[in-house]
């Protein structure tokens, strides 16, 4: 086997990095080649500790040939070091009645010194941010990390592709399996835009399979908007096994080259694409190299109606940008 791989996750004893630390210690994430160092970071309350010492005798346990160690830390500067990867889930809840700003502020306390510890990272450190609202948060992080380029920081929007994803396959009566680039653009937010004009499926486009436009651009985009306040409806908890299944998606799309004609969707810091301002990050469609770069697929059509959807929930990030203006190098 090549050498180790150290990947480091926050959040490790909840709901989320306990469904994302199987599939890491697998071999599914990295190959059956490769070997996996796990290093899991919570908060430092002894029953919070003693949780997270209870996940990493579960992943010993499991016996995997791919797993080559399990440590565990009560900060992040112990627990990012040395790591290729940052999976950065652990965040602040929105609580009832919490306004979206103060949500954000709150969680840029936490943000902020985790993209300091992330300065002690490997030379190939790339960070994945799902704790919400994700997409600040990763501009928060990466802000805060010197040395690190902003290109190596990715916020989840891979969870609202998958979502699109399955929303399509149903209306059409087709499996997941035959649906293909569905990009989701903007904020990991109630303001997304999953796009359809140039999804496909079974290698048609949407709209020559589903005609009916004013389904597309209502319930379809509604559904996929507000799948997680859905889940939480039906099972009083949030969606911790999807958003954990996306993670994972998201390193594998990152990890190897996309097949030709695919793209996939990963909030990214924003080059100007697609009309898209500077200094956020946004999601789009992107190809990967698979080694360790990707780019963003240009010269999408989008109609009107969509350039309209991408431009306000663009403009919602600006106004989270403000909101945490201090937090920002």
């Amino acid at each position: 086997m090549s050498s180790p791989i150290r990947v480091a996750v926050t959040g490790a004893a909840g709901q989320i990095g306990y469904s994302i630390l199987f599939r890491l210690a697998s071999g599914e994430t990295f190959g059956k080649n490769r070997q996996v160092i796990l290093q899991l970071v919570d908060l430092p309350i002894p029953e919070v500790q003693k949780a997270q010492e209870g996940v990493a005798m579960e992943l010993l346990d499991c016996g995997f040939k791919t797993l080559a160690g399990v440590t565990c830390h009560d900060n992040p500067v112990s627990g990012f070091d040395g790591v290729s990867w940052a999976l950065l889930v652990g965040a602040t809840p929105r609580g009832p009645g919490m306004a979206r700003a103060d949500l954000i502020a709150v969680n840029g306390g936490i943000f902020k010194p985790q993209g300091q510890a992330l300065e002690r990272g490997a030379k190939d450190l790339r960070v994945l941010v799902v704790g919400n609202p994700c997409n600040t948060n990763c501009l928060i992080a990466a802000s805060n990390c010197n040395g690190v380029p902003k290109e190596r920081f990715f916020a989840m929007t891979r969870l609202d592709e998958n979502r699109a994803v399955a929303q399509l396959a149903g209306k059409a009566g087709v499996t997941n399996a035959d649906i293909s680039n569905v990009a989701v653009f903007g904020n990991h937010s109630e303001s997304m835009y999953p796009d359809f004009e140039n999804a496909k499926i079974k290698g048609k486009p949407v709209t020559e399979v589903i005609t009916d436009l004013e389904w597309l651009r209502g319930p379809f985009v509604a559904a996929v908007q507000n799948r997680g306040k859905a889940i939480i409806a039906a099972r009083g908890k949030s969606s911790a096994a999807s958003a954990a299944s996306a993670a994972i998606d998201h390193i594998i799309d990152l990890e190897n080259k996309t097949a030709e004609g695919q793209f996939f969707s990963a909030a990214v810091w924003s080059d100007g694409s697609y009309d898209a301002p500077k200094g956020i990050y946004t999601s789009m469609p992107c190809v990967s190299d698979g080694k360790g770069g990707y780019s963003v697929v240009q010269g999408l059509h989008l109609s009107d109606w969509a350039k309209a959807k991408i431009k306000a929930t663009n403009d919602e990030l600006l106004s989270e940008r403000a909101v945490v203006a201090d937090l920002l190098k």
